[in-house]
């Protein structure tokens, strides 16, 4: 079943094109991670995915519902205000850095959306919250404050408060960049673990090992397009497309 879909999207700032005509599916239960070098094109694909960036034209389509269509005169038309909010419940998105709010304890942070949000009763958020927490191995810091957490646990936080709203799939924007390497290996075990669970998630990274691993299906993306895709061993052992050659062979030197 696919739960995502993006056809032929386009997108500029002003007259330059970074994302040009990319077209791509994503099924339940899929691991799929989009690779390629900086200025590619990769964020921009994911803050077009998730409404954080108004797209030019194409279609933006989950579990068959469109977000996103384009007109007769080739102009990108959004759904209404409420299919929007509808359709915004079956993702979550995980930042670069956290985007935690910063006056808000740990167990804030996590249930304020469900509350406000989805209208979930107080006690089931914070039952989802605790269970989260333990998750994430950090159920004796629900009181703590992000300034206090180092920046693997902030991102785990943020990973529980994206899971709270229980999204259908999950977006990463490079999950670890903004991490040491010593703290990279938390968030890759989590993101490890949901992939065990079967969670659907999209994950723009540039660790090339975790991708290989974790990822059902590879996207490199260069230029504003997609270069090359396929089954991990392909893309990583064998690559068909130059650019893509040139790129991971960068990784291997």
């Amino acid at each position: 079943m696919k739960l995502f879909e993006i056809k032929n999207l386009k997108k500029s700032f002003n007259d330059v094109e970074v994302i040009r005509d990319i077209s791509l599916s994503v099924e339940q239960g899929q691991v799929v991670a989009i690779i390629g070098p900086s200025g590619s094109g990769k964020s921009t694909l994911l803050r077009c995915a998730t409404m954080l960036e108004r797209i030019d034209s194409g279609e933006i389509i989950y579990l068959g519902e469109h977000a996103v269509k384009t007109d007769e005169d080739g102009k990108a038309v959004y759904a209404s205000p409420n299919s929007l909010k509808k359709i915004q419940s079956y993702f979550g998105l995980v930042f670069q850095n956290f985007n935690l709010f910063p006056h808000y304890s740990v167990i804030k942070n996590i249930i304020d959306a469900p509350i406000t949000v989805k209208k979930m009763d107080r006690e089931e958020a914070y039952e989802i919250g605790r269970s989260l927490l333990r998750k994430m191995g950090l159920e004796d810091k629900e009181n703590a404050y992000p300034y206090q957490l180092s920046g693997g646990q902030q991102q785990r936080v943020s990973i529980a408060r994206a899971l709270a709203l229980n999204p259908k799939i999950l977006f990463f924007d490079e999950p670890t960049s903004a991490l040491d390497p010593e703290l990279t290996g938390e968030i890759l075990k989590v993101i490890r673990d949901l992939a065990k669970e079967h969670m659907t998630m999209v994950i723009v990274t540039h660790e090339m090992n975790f991708a290989r691993d974790v990822a059902d299906h590879i996207i490199f993306m260069d230029g504003g397009v997609i270069a090359e895709e396929g089954a991990p061993e392909e893309i990583m052992l064998n690559p068909k497309n130059e650019r893509t050659k040139l790129f991971l062979g960068k990784f291997r030197e």
